[in-house]
């Protein structure tokens, strides 16, 4: 389920609210996300996100190293981040 910090639009204030920078909201972060959500690159979302457990810390295996990484990390200047199909 997608929750507002996983939109582009939000900017986090604590680690139960932040600004949605469209309407200048404050919003909880595990509200219901709106019609002007879009997805943050993160790595639970990307292709290379292998063999994540229950706690959803799992393996990147699109750099030049397989590291342990956890799935909400934000993946926004990650040159091999590509979007789950």
């Amino acid at each position: 389920m997608l929750k507002h910090n996983d939109c582009l639009n939000f900017s986090p204030m604590d680690a139960a609210k932040g600004i949605c920078r469209i309407t200048g909201n404050i919003i909880n972060i595990d509200s219901d996300v709106c019609e002007a959500f879009e997805l943050c690159p993160k790595c639970r979302n990307c292709s290379h996100f292998k063999n994540s457990d229950k706690d959803e810390l799992g393996m990147c295996t699109g750099l030049d190293k397989d590291n342990w990484t956890y799935g909400d990390l934000n993946a926004i200047t990650c040159s091999s981040h590509e979007l789950k199909k």
